[in-house]
């Protein structure tokens, strides 16, 4: 009698979120450089109409395509989910996601409340929620006035109103963690990384 051939497990989408400044990025960018969990996570790249900053590349960080290019992939249903902050659009591309899961492989994204409420009902049991929760309001402005110096205080008004809406859908998520101390922080982070997958 032949044995059944053994389906591959597929893999999961990791979602950290929280408000602009909260260190969501720097997160997950510290937890992909541990060398055991960065053999079984990698980075989903978004797609972006905004300029690239300084120290930015192609294809490393973002996808940087024009608006009429980004409408063409929403048109062809290449974008998973996408969302437009502060005039510039962002979103999932479809297909590196779909082979990473496929081949039983992790991706960790960073992504906004409606992002990740996107995803979350397109894999419901794929995606596993973090959000990361700033200290105080007060630290996060300036956390956001130290990261954008170059940006106006009308910007910088319209990412603190965000943030507060924010905070208060933490409960939707999976886990909380207090990025208060940004090594205290990513440890909760690995620790939560370890226990849903085993590592």
């Amino acid at each position: 009698m032949k044995a059944k051939k053994r389906q591959n497990k597929q893999g999961k989408i990791f979602i950290i979120s929280g408000p602009s400044g909260s260190g969501k990025t720097t997160l997950l960018t510290r937890l992909i450089q541990d060398k055991k969990i960065g053999k079984l996570l990698v980075k989903s790249r978004s797609v972006t109409t905004r300029p690239k900053r300084l120290g930015e590349r192609q294809g490393r960080d973002y996808f940087f395509v024009t608006k009429d290019e980004f409408r063409r992939l929403l048109k062809a249903k290449k974008i998973l989910e996408w969302t437009k902050y502060l005039g510039y659009y962002y979103g999932t591309p479809k297909g590196p996601v779909e082979n990473r899961l496929k081949k039983g492989k992790h991706l960790g994204l960073c992504l906004d409340l409606k992002g990740t409420r996107v995803l979350k009902k397109i894999y419901p049991h794929n995606t596993l929620t973090v959000f990361v929760l700033p200290p105080s309001l007060s630290v996060l402005k300036t956390r956001i006035e130290g990261r954008c110096r170059e940006t106006n205080k009308k910007e910088i008004t319209q990412r603190l109103r965000l943030a507060q809406r924010e905070l208060l859908a933490a409960s939707q998520f999976d886990y909380c963690i207090l990025n208060q101390n940004l090594r205290v922080a990513l440890r909760e982070l690995k620790k939560i990384f370890i226990k849903e997958n085993s590592v």
